[in-house]
């Protein structure tokens, strides 16, 4: 087995994990398949560049809906926010004076404000598996972009199925689940720091020694074949491929943002790598990647995204923030269209759960599981609505409450997959992707 070392650096993330990585030629795991896996998925599933794919923002923390997509004006004294609501491109409907951006694109994006059924905690679980964490651990209930590998595979041989662009965040239960009952093959490819340096061809690599490996390779593959005979008959093609995409730098052209325009770049904001809080960075560019990601072949790419757990100065940290989350998620939404992937990509912007309608004695609101709100792009849905009510001051749905399992049920429609498709656990049980009662919203199919 060929193991090929990223470049050292000793930086360690708040787990104590290295963040030295590696690729071993023959289990190649880039978050789909092994690679010899990987390259039969790849011959079965085909080319092409016309996909089903879905890019998920995770807000870590849970954003205030009063104060952004839900505006509640009327509410009284103490509950009602410092923010006024503002007129959109959608006749009678509002949002918050922080999201004008926004508000100018009401007609290409859903926003449901009757989000029911989550409960309060504070993880990536529910919003990434539709369950919450101790039932996902428990049942080994895998990330739906481990499911999207498992079930449908790669679409290019060299990008993985699914991306995860979270970084390791300080808050544990922020951070990426696993890939559950679905084996850990088809966890989410980390494109970060030394993982992306490994998918560029190395400068003090000549060709040469690239050949000169794959000739030692052809020679354990002639005695493996000495061996084995049959059972390893076209290994030989496989380690050919293996090479292919370890000197291919497709994936590191995707993941360049240097590549677009700068006034792309500048429209969507960039932002840092910087985290906030125990949460995600408000890196904008990662939401430019996605897309860049998509476009290369990947079906699912998540990633985590600001801090929202404002148990206190909930107006001031909303006013310094929310410009870079508007100006980034508004120009994603018009680089779909006006690259024509808007029918073809799903784009969900959401949290593990709402606010508080009273603001507390430090002018925060705390955890707020009663209901939630959601932003929805793209996938050829049914945009330029709103889903859904809540009463007056925001505290739980008024009208056609919607599960939030209903979402990713949705997700896997446009992905072109029966949410009800059986999995099966380490026991050899079906087990169904999502239960019987979630189904894709109506209103958006």
């Amino acid at each position: 087995m060929l193991t090929l070392w990223g470049p050292g650096g000793g930086e360690r993330y708040c787990d104590g994990v290295s963040r030295r990585a590696f690729m071993q030629v023959g289990g190649l795991a880039m978050g789909g398949l092994s690679l010899p896996g990987l390259l039969a998925a790849q011959a079965k599933a085909g080319t092409g560049d016309n996909h089903k794919s879905v890019i998920m923002i995770y807000l870590t923390g849970g954003l205030a809906h009063q104060d952004t997509v839900d505006p509640k004006p009327d509410a009284p004294e103490g509950m009602r926010g410092e923010f006024k609501p503002i007129a959109t491109s959608l006749p009678g409907v509002f949002l918050s004076e922080l999201m004008p951006r926004t508000a100018a694109i009401m007609d290409r994006v859903a926003i449901i404000r009757s989000l029911v059924g989550q409960i309060d905690e504070h993880s990536s679980f529910q919003s990434m598996t539709g369950f919450p964490m101790v039932i996902s651990n428990r049942e080994g209930r895998p990330h739906f972009g481990s499911v999207v590998s498992r079930v449908q595979g790669p679409v290019n041989a060299v990008v993985p199925p699914f991306v995860d662009l979270a970084p390791v965040m300080q808050h544990r239960p922020y951070n990426t689940p696993g890939a559950g009952m679905v084996g850990q093959s088809h966890k989410g490819a980390k494109m970060e720091g030394d993982d992306l340096a490994l998918l560029r061809p190395p400068a003090d690599v000549a060709p040469e020694r690239f050949a000169g490996r794959r000739d030692l390779l052809g020679q354990f593959d002639g005695f493996r074949r000495s061996v084995d005979g049959a059972a390893v008959d076209g290994m030989g093609s496989c380690y050919k491929q293996a090479f292919d995409v370890l000197t291919s730098d497709a994936l590191a052209r995707a993941l360049d943002v240097e590549r677009e325009a700068p006034a792309l770049r500048a429209r969507y904001g960039m932002g840092s790598a910087k985290h906030l809080g125990d949460g995600g960075p408000m890196w904008n560019d990662q939401f430019l990647v996605a897309r860049r990601l998509v476009e290369a072949g990947a079906r699912c790419v998540t990633l985590s995204y600001g801090f929202w757990d404002t148990h206190g100065n909930n107006f001031g940290h909303l006013r310094n923030v929310m410009p870079l989350f508007d100006q980034g998620v508004s120009a994603l939404v018009e680089d779909l269209h006006q690259r024509g992937l808007d029918r073809d990509c799903t784009l969900v912007v959401w949290g593990e759960f709402g606010r508080t309608p009273k603001i507390n004695a430090t002018a925060g609101r705390d955890h707020w599981a009663p209901v939630n709100s959601a932003i929805l792009a793209g996938g050829g849905m049914k945009v330029g609505q709103v889903i859904g009510s809540t009463d007056k001051i925001g505290g739980h749905a008024a009208s056609r409450p919607v599960h939030y399992r209903d979402v990713l049920a949705t997700v896997y429609h446009n992905l072109g997959l029966d949410p009800h498709t059986l999995l099966y656990d380490k026991a050899d049980r079906p087990v169904s992707i999502l239960p019987p009662e979630n189904e894709p919203i109506a209103e958006l199919i």
